[in-house]
């Protein structure tokens, strides 16, 4: 009866995760096709900003693209201030072509008066482009988008960056833009784009259904503050996939905050440098049915993290990892209920149904699972292997399974 029972059991688990690995995005994406352009613009190392934004304009009643291309002098340069992308709209930035955002905070500021400067707020700033209530618009080619994050704003002696080093030393926000911004938007797609150098998050994501990120490459410095890589928050379907993504924070954070995150696939990517696969801090609207398969992490401070606290704390329920590969990771899994120590609420975090399966960590690390006494975090191992030499921080903690130390290889695979 006792080997019938742990059949059975083992048989649940197995049905149990395989359910959940189809949890990610419900819809059946295909790489995405470069779409039709009705403008072609060549580059001439100039402000190009109103002809770029008329373009896209008259481009979107066509239901087609405007596409940037290399100018006759050899010319690569497209620079502009800030951007708006409506639907059926969008940019296809060929090969070679570089669309640079100007450091000027005034062609950003939203009003305020305050972009390109640090108060207690932040906010200040508009994105370099932004997608807002539109449908079926997106960002295609090979190019390049440089926020010139580490280029001196006009008017000062500082970079963005460097702005964004002082606030945190002074305990400020900054006043800088974002490079992308979709908001209360749908089917919106990234294809084979090169993000570089955002003075801030370089993809943030907030109330969209429908989101493709497809052979993305997003590359900015380690010491680059806030400079997240792609962020959903509060969004539903969403891939990322064969795309690479190194940066100065969370390579990918998933968030909600007023409604869900759910639905999202996170699969065939490579990560370099950055904070590791995060969900949270904020997950007050819940955070569920996440698929990460697939990933490599090469040097990234922490590898698989989930954050929150009690100030914005919410259920996180049926992530699933699989296929994880983590070399030179200084937390390779981070589960941690106490994001700020000192917060105040009594939005307690909630981490159940948390599947980890064929994950192999090739160097040693500090493994954090920190929950709230009373209210344990909840998570099943299957064939997880670590290397010889970690070390574990295990506080209120319901676990079946185990974590292995026979990790075996030296170097993790390219899944994008």
């Amino acid at each position: 009866m006792k080997k019938i029972n742990s059949l059975c059991f083992f048989i649940f688990c197995l049905l149990t995760m395989n359910t959940a690995f189809s949890s990610g995005d419900t819809r059946n994406v295909k790489e995405p096709v470069n779409p039709k352009s009705c403008i072609i613009l060549k580059a001439d190392n100039k402000n190009n900003t109103n002809i770029i934004q008329n373009a896209i304009n008259n481009c979107s009643k066509q239901k087609k693209v405007v596409t940037l291309k290399l100018g006759n002098n050899k010319d690569f340069h497209f620079y502009s201030g800030s951007l708006n992308i409506p639907s059926n709209g969008g940019l296809l930035i060929e090969k070679g072509v570089v669309l640079s955002a100007i450091p000027d905070p005034a062609l950003y500021d939203n009003g305020s008066h305050k972009c390109g400067k640090l108060d207690n707020a932040g906010g200040g700033c508009n994105p370099f482009i932004t997608i807002n209530n539109t449908l079926n618009s997106g960002i295609y080619g090979e190019g390049i988008i440089d926020g010139q994050g580490n280029s001196i704003i006009k008017g000062t002696n500082k970079t963005w960056w460097n702005l964004a080093s002082e606030a945190k030393e002074k305990n400020l926000s900054q006043n800088v833009p974002r490079m992308i911004q979709i908001k209360n938007s749908k089917n919106f797609i990234l294809y084979k784009i090169s993000l570089k150098n955002s003075p801030n998050f370089h993809v943030a994501i907030n109330n969209v259904d429908g989101f493709t990120a497809w052979g993305v490459n997003i590359n900015t410095p380690a010491d680059a503050r806030n400079t997240d890589g792609i962020d959903p928050g509060s969004s539903l379907n969403v891939t990322v996939t064969h795309s690479f993504i190194s940066t100065g924070d969370d390579n990918i954070a998933i968030k909600s905050s007023n409604k869900p995150s759910s639905h999202i696939s996170i699969v065939n990517n490579d990560f370099g440098k950055g904070h590791g696969m995060s969900i949270g801090s904020e997950t007050s609207g819940k955070v569920n049915d996440i698929l990460v398969n697939n990933l490599s992490l090469n040097g990234t401070t922490s590898g698989l993290r989930i954050k929150s606290d009690i100030s914005k704390g919410g259920l996180v329920s049926s992530i699933i990892y699989k296929n994880v590969c983590i070399k030179d990771v200084q937390f390779p899994i981070y589960l941690d209920m106490f994001y700020d120590k000192n917060a105040k609420g009594n939005k307690i975090p909630q981490f159940k149904d948390i599947y980890f399966e064929s994950i192999k960590i090739l160097t040693p690390g500090k493994f954090i699972f920190h929950g709230i006494k009373g209210n344990n975090i909840q998570v099943t191992f299957s064939n997880v292997s670590a290397k010889k030499g970690s070390s574990y921080v295990m506080d209120n903690v319901t676990k079946k399974g185990s974590i292995v130390e026979n990790a075996t290889g030296n170097n993790c695979p390219s899944y994008k």
